[in-house]
């Protein structure tokens, strides 16, 4: 364990690194929500039945729950990269804990979105948005979020190692761009076809973003929706749980067996 922290920490600090040498890149990804709030607030909060502010209110959990699902493109990229370029076989030849190349590069993408977020809450903040619910839910909505940001990063890494390509990797993670549209981050889902309803309302991201609605205190939990929308918290805790259970160890196994 002890060395699984010590590798696990250096690991991280290598992948911010990697971050600090490219701020341009870094810059252009956490402005992209940014750009998103102010284009759907203002163009679709016009064409929707809820009033511009109102709109934006609903939106901007919505954005923070596409941006934490936004871990899949990036950990799968990066995962991808290290292995096109040799540097997995690299760290697979040294006295490092096979576990702390996924885990370093999981945590290192959750300090970079932490930080990165600022912006955007800056921005809601200024567009109207408010957190109208206690401290300690809205505590617990930021939690949350990081839980499921971590979650989807892991996912990411074992895709990326499974592709072991960078334009794979790029055209998977373009495709990834859907799953937000499929949930109830951007509008609601009550008047959806009932097969696409039940499709949207068990993506993971509609119960993170219903969960960050309900702790922000911007709107109330649906009624009559499916058990992860129904119950967002325990949803969201229970699709990020599933996800690191799942695809962490199976990241582990990829980058060990180094196929």
């Amino acid at each position: 364990m002890r060395a699984l922290a010590h590798d696990g920490l250096a690991l991280t600090g290598r992948q911010l690194r990697r971050v600090r040498n490219s701020p341009g890149l870094a810059v252009l990804t956490q402005m992209m929500p940014v750009n998103m709030l102010l284009f759907f607030g203002y163009v679709f909060g016009s064409a929707l039945a809820m009033p511009g502010r109102e709109y934006r209110a609903f939106l901007v959990p919505g954005l923070l729950a596409a941006t934490a699902a936004g871990g899949l493109m990036t950990g799968m990229f990066q995962a991808a990269a290290d292995t096109h370029r040799g540097v997995s076989d690299r760290l697979r030849t040294l006295p490092v804990s096979r576990a702390a190349v996924p885990l370093g590069q999981a945590v290192a993408d959750l300090v970079v979105t932490a930080v990165g977020t600022v912006p955007l809450l800056l921005v809601a903040l200024a567009v109207g948005w408010r957190i109208e619910g206690p401290a300690p839910e809205a505590a617990g909505a930021v939690g949350l979020l990081l839980l499921f940001r971590f979650a989807c990063t892991c996912a990411g890494v074992w895709l990326g190692l499974l592709t072991r390509s960078e334009e794979a990797a790029g055209q998977l993670g373009a495709a990834s761009f859907v799953l937000p549209l499929l949930s109830d981050a951007y509008i609601p889902t009550d008047h959806l076809p009932g097969w696409l309803r039940t499709l949207a309302e068990w993506n993971p991201i509609s119960a993170v973003t219903t969960a960050l609605r309900d702790l922000f205190g911007n709107a109330p939990v649906p009624r009559g929706a499916a058990w992860p929308v129904a119950h967002p918290v325990a949803g969201s805790l229970a699709w990020s749980l599933v996800l690191i259970a799942v695809f962490l160890p199976l990241a582990v196994r990829r980058h060990s067996r180094g196929e």
